[in-house]
């Protein structure tokens, strides 16, 4: 392989345009080089293991999303606000093959994420929240976003993929012998984009009776 100059930006690019083509689990060190036309070793000079690369991939996505500015930053209320930004948090994993997996864990290389943070508790602080409250309720929107992208993406892993029906009826035929099983089938594997606004109206609502200060 030719001597190349590489540099983070471009090992963490890369590996983002191979996950969509191999998923998390072919995504080796080895790959990225070779796609970068570097050996493996080069890559350690920038990343002691897969982990640091997954850190600095999630950041990427971040940042990403982030570009225009923190999501929800300009939505009327702390109840958009809350599902803009789990909408934006949805989209960007789900433009990425296994990018829950990716996502989930993972530990930022920079600060980006703590301009969006501190809007969102900042405005929630100003409205008479305790901060552990609005800190309780952000994660469990964001517990929430993660764990139904996730399921989602193990019916569909890769983005083209996503909006394939999954073979219900198969599932129903196999399930015969349990009528209610098999019924459940067109509500757990279909319709993902309803069922996540839906699940995030519900919990808005219990986030609003449970946390909200009133009076």
């Amino acid at each position: 392989m030719a001597t190349t100059k590489i540099d983070r930006a471009q090992v963490a690019d890369t590996a983002l345009r191979l996950l969509n083509e191999v998923g998390l689990d072919g995504l080796t060190l080895r790959a990225i080089a070779k796609e970068l036309g570097v050996q493996a070793p080069a890559l350690y000079w920038h990343f002691k293991n897969k982990q640091a690369l997954l850190d600095e991939m999630a950041t990427v996505m971040y940042r990403r999303m982030a570009a225009d500015g923190p999501p929800g930053a300009d939505e009327p209320t702390w109840q958009d606000q809350l599902c803009a930004v789990n909408r934006a948090l949805r989209a960007m994993l789900l433009s990425h093959r296994d990018g829950a997996k990716v996502y989930g864990g993972a530990r930022f290389t920079g600060t980006d994420h703590a301009e969006s943070l501190e809007l969102y508790l900042g405005r929630m602080c100003q409205e008479g929240w305790e901060l552990r409250d609005a800190v309780r309720a952000g994660t469990l929107a964001y517990a929430y976003t993660m764990g139904f992208v996730a399921e989602e993406q193990g019916s569909a892993p890769r983005p083209e993929e996503r909006g394939e029906p999954f073979d219900v009826a198969a599932r129903a035929e196999r399930l015969a012998a349990y009528p209610l099983a098999a019924a459940a089938g067109p509500h757990l594997f279909t319709s993902y984009d309803e069922r996540f606004e839906e699940g995030l109206t519900v919990l808005v609502a219990g986030i609003e009776a449970t946390y909200r200060p009133h009076g």
